[in-house]
């Protein structure tokens, strides 16, 4: 390892995965889930996926773009999700402080988390929500409105399960009123949160294995013993569970900020990758080395590695990363984000911070004529992977674009 210095050229996910792939499927038999999934980041914006042809309304040059997979896990994808995600969340959005907190699990039940994956990511949503607005019932006597987020790794590519938690500065009332602290800098004592999130967490876990809702394999297979259960249970408590909590968030624009960074994060990003040697077989990454001040740092691995490591953040079929709770509750927000709304009209807790104009970015949108940079352009035909050709325009004018499928493979 060795500190990065300088930039390198552009590479992306789809990349490594085309070049180390083939030969991972024929050593490591895989879940069909993670089959499917990565075959299908292989071929993100490659052609395979079809193509969508576009038309310039200034230069009128039309041109090809490949379709990306649109997969959760694809960094290539994940940006235009999280800008319509941020959208939708704005209508949710209230005048108050919001506080960040983030829950992270130990390492001894990291083991046991990557076999159980779905009911103890569940479990994590749980544990912290409810121990966010037990502390909102007793301290305000309200209820507060929290958006969860699950990361599962760490700079490193490691698995390192943790929970974001984005969070209103105070709540909504049984009396319609708005209750909340009266100081900026905190919302709840962080280490008496964190006994509460350890105590409900490792009562959940006792819970579900004694209702056989775990599957031990491997090196776990001696949990399903009790005693080696509480053992485990035991180590784990042995230690503080870290639990961190930052100051305030201010304004409804700076928390759309604010969760932007954190909502749509895949593992790792194209950006962070540096290097590709197919015949080393390796690929080099950077990240930041928290115990060396935090400074960038390339980390070169194998293909075989950086797969198994890019795999542990698969997460299940259907699994839902981000969640709601409490005033934000997707069954319902749209009952009591009004009635907070209101509350929050005759409360001196309201914060409003005057509107500041926001400086002009000059990187060209998504859909940006390559010839001319216009950005009035307009998708005029789409061909499918399965080779079905939709026409949105005249036969002659789709048949001035010359497919690129010489480029599809």
């Amino acid at each position: 390892m060795s500190c990065h210095s300088g930039p390198a050229p552009e590479l992306t996910v789809a990349q490594v995965l085309k070049v180390f792939l083939p030969e991972y499927l024929d050593r490591q038999p895989l879940p069909a889930h993670h089959l499917k999934v990565l075959r299908r980041l292989a071929q993100c914006r490659s052609g395979q996926l079809g193509w969508t042809v576009w038309q310039c309304q200034q230069c009128h040059r039309t041109h090809w773009r490949p379709h990306g997979c649109g997969d959760r896990h694809c960094p290539s994808c994940q940006h235009q999700r999280s800008r319509q995600w941020l959208q939708e969340q704005r209508r949710a959005l209230l005048p108050v402080r919001y506080f960040h907190w983030v829950f992270t699990l130990p390492a001894a039940l990291r083991p046991l988390i990557l076999q159980n994956q779905a009911p103890l990511y569940r479990l994590l949503f749980e544990s912290a929500s409810a121990t966010l607005l037990q502390f909102g019932q007793q301290r305000f006597q309200a209820e507060l409105g929290l958006t969860a987020i699950l990361h599962t790794w760490g700079q490193n590519l490691m698995n390192h399960p943790h929970l974001h938690c984005l969070v209103t500065g105070g709540g909504l009332t049984a009396q319609d009123t708005w209750a909340g602290p009266k100081q900026t800098r905190w919302l709840f004592p962080v280490h008496a949160v964190a006994r509460m999130f350890q105590g409900k967490f490792c009562a959940g876990l006792l819970r579900l294995h004694a209702t056989g809702k775990l599957q031990f394999h491997g090196d776990c297979q001696s949990l399903q013993d009790a005693g080696a259960f509480g053992a485990l249970l035991r180590q784990a408590r042995a230690r503080r569970w870290v639990v961190f909590a930052k100051g305030s968030v201010v304004g409804p624009d700076a928390v759309l900020d604010y969760l932007g960074r954190y909502t749509h994060r895949v593992a790792i990003t194209n950006g962070r990758l540096r290097a590709l040697d197919p015949s080393a077989r390796t690929v080099g990454f950077t990240y930041k080395d928290y115990a060396d001040a935090s400074r960038l740092k390339t980390m070169t691995l194998t293909g075989d590695e950086f797969l198994r490591r890019f795999r542990l953040h698969l997460l299940p079929p259907r699994f839902t990363k981000i969640r709601h709770y409490g005033l934000l509750g997707n069954n319902c927000r749209h009952q009591r984000v009004p009635r907070a709304r209101a509350a929050l009209a005759a409360s001196p807790l309201r914060f409003a911070p005057k509107p500041t104009p926001r400086p002009a970015t000059a990187a060209l949108p998504p859909l940006a004529c390559p010839h001319c940079q216009g950005t009035d352009v307009r998708c005029i035909g789409r061909v499918e992977r399965s080779g079905k050709v939709s026409l949105f325009a005249t036969r002659v004018l789709l048949a001035r674009a010359a497919p690129p499928y010489a480029d599809s493979s």
